[in-house]
């Protein structure tokens, strides 16, 4: 009985659908790796031949065709990233599946920020834009779509109360200290930080942050689990072929780091478009932040869709906490070693749209289940945001 047991629980696996590893990469695999290799010779061709392309503007043309190709190519690679992470989070389970694709996604944005401080032009506002923005979108605009489109679907969804409470606890302190308190300090009079503040704020929010990744990837993983499954969601399967984690891992690394080198002649771009035409300078850090959350965004709005609120939540409020806890500490570490001014602090306004979707995000994770009202008030900030934005 016990071996016919034994054979009737362990089904056999096909070879087709086994795990790949390297040496079983085939030609028709390799089409699921196209992002990533174009990736690669749009950096060799940039960084070589094509330089003139970000560099020598005096042909719109060129630097327009120039822009889409990079912007195009670098969320084409984000994308592929994605399905690397989803597979990852497919062996290794939840929250880790999310908090892969969220660090990967964040990567990207770290090193684009550091790219444009550390060369060319200093923007001592960019990284202060950049995080303000993937709040705002985050906060507001993909937690407002998931919760629309849930609620459209499946009317009311549920969530773990614990994991989001949590997360907005670590996110509404990380900044009101790392995007508030520098404007009304007394220590500096542009809302930048002294010497001793950076320091301080700095080791703080990095070991507030890993503190809270231990707290979800270990101690209290239960918080930021599913506890309902979804037989839809439970159904979903990542499309592409698969391999073994390792494999995975090694693709996903060799598919962020085209974007890495695609960033300085997106941003030498960016810088001078914003200038030529006028625009407000906080469009550098919206463009940025929608080139990092558009992988994401997207994974959160089919989780939602397919009754899996927790997913989206996870995806949603870890974007916006990594944000903070990697992005500030590394904008400071880069400034007080090199130098390079800095400026953190928001404007009035700002602090009071910061301030009133903190407050909307703690009301609708208040426990209830999420509806159709709740989603439709963090659009309406969010419309409001971009409004600000382009008419402040």
């Amino acid at each position: 009985m016990s071996k016919a047991r034994t054979k009737t629980t362990r089904p056999a696996v096909s070879r087709e659908a086994a795990p790949k590893g390297f040496a079983s990469l085939a030609l028709a695999d390799l089409r699921a790796e196209l992002p990533m290799l174009a990736g690669w010779v749009l950096a060799l061709i940039f960084l070589t031949a094509g330089k003139s392309w970000s560099t020598d503007f005096s042909r719109p043309a060129v630097t327009i065709a120039a822009f889409a190709v990079l912007f195009a190519a670098m969320v084409w690679c984000a994308f592929s990233v994605v399905r690397h992470a989803e597979v990852l989070a497919e062996y290794l389970g939840e929250p880790y599946g999310t908090l892969i694709l969220t660090l990967a996604a964040i990567t990207i944005e770290v090193t684009v920020m550091a790219t444009v401080m550390l060369g060319g032009k200093p923007n001592p506002t960019l990284p202060r834009d950049t995080v303000y923005a993937v709040l705002m979108i985050v906060l507001n605009g993909m937690v407002g779509a998931a919760i629309v489109i849930g609620a459209l679907r499946h009317r009311q969804q549920q969530y773990n109360l614990q994991g989001a409470l949590a997360f907005l606890a670590v996110i509404s302190s990380l900044a009101v200290l790392s995007l508030v308190l520098p404007t009304f300090a007394h220590s500096t009079a542009d809302g930048s930080l002294t010497r001793l503040q950076a320091i301080v704020f700095g080791m703080l929010t990095a070991l507030l942050y890993v503190a809270f990744l231990g707290a979800q990837t270990m101690r209290h993983r239960s918080f930021f689990v599913e506890q309902q499954g979804s037989a839809e969601g439970a159904a979903h399967a990542v499309r592409g072929p698969k391999h073994r984690p390792a494999v995975h891992a090694v693709l996903l690394v060799g598919t962020l780091l085209p974007v890495v080198l695609l960033s300085k002649p997106l941003a030498r771009i960016i810088d001078y478009g914003i200038e030529e035409a006028g625009l407000p300078t906080a469009l550098g850090g919206i463009v940025i932040a929608l080139l990092v959350l558009a992988p994401e965004g997207l994974s959160a709005l089919q989780a939602a869709s397919r009754n899996q609120l927790q997913r989206a939540v996870n995806l949603s409020l870890g974007s916006a906490l990594s944000t903070i806890g990697l992005t500030i500490p590394t904008m400071l570490a880069l400034s007080l070693a090199f130098g390079i001014p800095l400026e953190i602090g928001l404007a009035p306004g700002e602090v009071v749209m910061l301030v009133l979707t903190l407050f909307i995000a703690k009301m609708t994770f208040s426990g209830a289940p999420t509806n159709f009202v709740l989603g439709s008030v963090h659009l309406l900030v969010f419309a409001a945001f971009i409004v600000l934005v382009m008419s402040p």
